[in-house]
């Protein structure tokens, strides 16, 4: 095996994959049918602030249009719903609802599950030696899964 650096950015690419796809189908399974990653990062965006389709657009890289078609598809679904802005009630600010935080605590759970997948597969000890090591690696640079803006591009094929 090369031990090139597009070689470790496939690896780690492919594992955040397996586990968006593997964690997006155990989600269908348990009644959540048409999630897709990239509701995900918006539905975290919208409750870490990004209220308005112009705010969420910034987060996640995106045109306005784009976040307001994932608005669209969010509400369609239920996870988000529009309510009057309380200081000017022209404006409509997003919320997540009960049946999006579910879904997010769906999410959570699964993937703590198939972390511990991971963990049979590869020992607790890999798991978190490789986590250190992310973390050490990262330090300098947060992750920030509100603004993958290439990330979104790639992952909203599907709205």
């Amino acid at each position: 095996m090369s031990r090139s650096g597009a070689d470790l950015a496939l690896l780690l690419l492919g594992g955040f994959r397996a586990l968006a796809d593997r964690a997006t189908a155990e989600l269908a399974a348990r009644g959540y049918a048409d999630v897709r990653p990239v509701h995900d990062f918006a539905l975290q965006a919208i409750l870490s602030g990004a209220d308005t389709a112009s705010e969420l657009g910034r987060r996640m890289s995106v045109a306005k249009q784009s976040a307001a078609k994932t608005i669209a598809g969010l509400e369609e679904r239920g996870f988000v719903s529009r309510e009057p802005d309380p200081a000017d009630r022209r404006r409509m600010r997003l919320r997540v609802t009960e049946h999006g935080l579910a879904m997010l605590r769906e999410g959570e759970a699964i993937f703590d599950e198939l972390r511990e997948q991971w963990e049979q597969q590869v020992g607790a000890d890999a798991i978190k030696v490789l986590e250190d090591s992310l973390r050490r690696l990262l330090a300098d640079a947060p992750v920030r899964l509100d603004t993958p803006g290439w990330l979104m591009q790639d992952l909203s094929g599907v709205d």
